[in-house]
C-alpha cells in the first residue's frame, strides 16, 4: 500500500513540474504566439489538427468507457459471448469513412497553407536578403542594398522579406518560430521562404537541423524595425566608420586587429566579398557577441582569447592568431576596438533575451 502512495506522489510531482516548465523558455520564441504571417498560418493549421485528434480522443475514449461498463464480466454470465459485429458491412463503411474525411480536413488547409508559404510571385519586388547558414553562425547578404551582416537580421514591420537560403558547408535549419515555420538550408540547393512580421521587437532564431558540436549555441536574432527606422540603419550600415578609435587602447587593438582578423572579418557592411567569418560592422550596436555571449568587454576578451569554450568546434578555432597565441591584453586592446565600432546614429537599441 505505501508504494503505490509513493508512486502516486511521485506522479503527481512530475505533473506539477511539467505544468510549472512549460511556462519557461525566452520572449518570442514559441509557435504559439505567432507575429508574423506564415507564423500564423501555420498556427491556423496546428489549431486545426488539434481539434480533430482532440474529437478523436474524446469519441475513442467515450466509446472505450461505454464498452468497458456495458461488456463488463458479471457474476453468472462467465460463458456469455455478446453479439459479434464482425463482417458488418455498415459498421466497415462508416469507419472507413470517417478516418478519410477527418484526413481531408486536415489536408486542405495544410496543403493550401504550402502552397501559400511557398509563393515567390512577389519575389522581385520585395527585399532579397541571401541567408548562408555556417558552423555556427549566420551571414545575411542584402542583395539589392548592397550590404552584409551576420547574427542579426533587420527587417521593416509590415514588409515581406524574401530569404535565399543555402549553407556554406553542412545541413542546417533555419527556424524563428514567432514569425515563420522552419526551413533546412542545404550546401547545394537554394531553398527560399518569406517572412512578414506584423509587430516590431526582436524575435529569437534558432539552427533546428543538428549540424555539430555547437548547434545548440547557433542562435540568431531577426529585429523588426519600423521602416523609418530600417532606412537608418542600412544607411549606417553602408557608411564606413571614418573617426579613428578614441582611446590609445582602442588604436592599439585597430592595428592588431587588421594584422590579425581583418582577413576574415570585415567591419564594412558594404563589402561584396565573400564571408569568411561573420561581419562585425557597427559591432558595438549589438546586444550579443556570438549570438548567444552578453554583450560586453569581459565576454568579448573571454571569446577572443579562448573561443573553443564558448562554442565548441567553431571557425575561429583555425584562426592564425590563436595557432600562434595572443596575451589577454593584446585582446583587451581588439575589444575595446571592437566595442567602439558603433554608427553615430543607431537604431532603437533592445534588451539581451531573458528566461521567462
Amino acid at each position: 500500500m505505501k508504494k503505490w502512495v509513493g508512486k502516486v506522489r511521485m506522479l503527481g510531482l512530475f505533473s506539477l513540474m511539467a505544468i510549472f516548465l512549460t511556462a519557461c523558455g525566452k520572449e518570442n520564441l514559441t509557435a504559439l504566439a505567432p507575429k508574423g504571417y506564415s507564423a500564423e498560418r501555420s498556427f491556423e493549421v496546428i489549431i486545426i489538427s488539434i481539434l480533430v485528434m482532440t474529437i478523436v480522443f474524446v469519441v475513442v475514449m467515450a466509446i472505450f468507457t461505454y464498452v468497458l461498463i456495458k461488456y463488463r464480466r458479471k457474476k453468472g454470465q462467465e460463458d456469455y459471448v455478446p453479439e459479434q459485429i464482425e463482417g458488418n458491412k455498415t459498421l466497415e463503411i462508416v469507419w472507413t469513412i470517417i478516418p478519410i474525411l477527418l484526413l481531408v480536413i486536415i489536408a486542405v488547409p495544410t496543403i493550401a497553407t504550402t502552397y501559400d508559404l511557398a509563393d515567390e510571385s512577389q519575389k522581385d519586388d520585395s527585399i532579397n536578403v541571401n541567408v548562408t547558414g555556417k558552423q555556427f553562425w549566420w551571414n545575411f547578404d542584402y542583395v539589392n542594398e548592397g550590404i552584409q551582416t551576420s547574427q542579426d537580421l533587420y527587417i521593416p514591420v509590415d514588409t515581406r522579406v524574401y530569404l535565399n537560403m543555402i549553407s556554406g558547408d553542412v545541413i542546417h535549419s533555419f527556424w524563428v518560430p514567432t514569425l515563420a515555420g522552419k526551413m533546412d538550408v542545404n550546401p547545394e540547393n537554394e531553398n527560399v521562404m518569406y517572412i512578414e512580421a506584423y509587430e516590431e521587437g526582436v524575435y529569437w532564431g534558432k539552427c533546428a537541423e543538428f549540424c555539430g558540436d555547437s548547434h545548440s549555441l547557433m542562435d540568431f536574432k531577426i529585429v523588426v524595425v519600423s521602416q523609418e527606422e530600417y532606412d537608418q540603419w542600412i544607411e549606417n550600415m553602408g557608411t564606413p566608420m571614418e573617426e579613428e578609435p578614441a582611446t590609445a587602447s582602442a588604436q592599439e587593438g585597430k592595428a592588431l586587429f587588421e594584422q590579425s582578423c581583418l582577413s576574415c572579418h570585415a567591419t564594412d557592411g558594404a563589402t561584396t566579398a565573400p564571408a569568411i567569418g561573420p561581419n562585425l560592422t557597427n559591432f558595438g550596436n549589438r546586444t550579443m557577441i556570438a549570438g548567444v555571449l552578453e554583450h560586453n568587454k569581459e565576454e568579448l576578451v573571454e571569446w577572443i582569447v579562448d573561443p573553443a569554450s564558448k562554442k565548441p568546434g567553431n571557425g575561429m578555432l583555425n584562426a592564425p592568431y590563436l595557432q600562434e597565441g595572443i596575451s589577454t591584453e593584446d585582446a583587451e586592446k581588439i575589444a575595446d576596438y571592437l566595442l567602439e565600432l558603433k554608427s553615430t546614429e543607431v537604431v532603437p537599441e533592445f534588451e539581451p533575451f531573458e528566461d521567462q
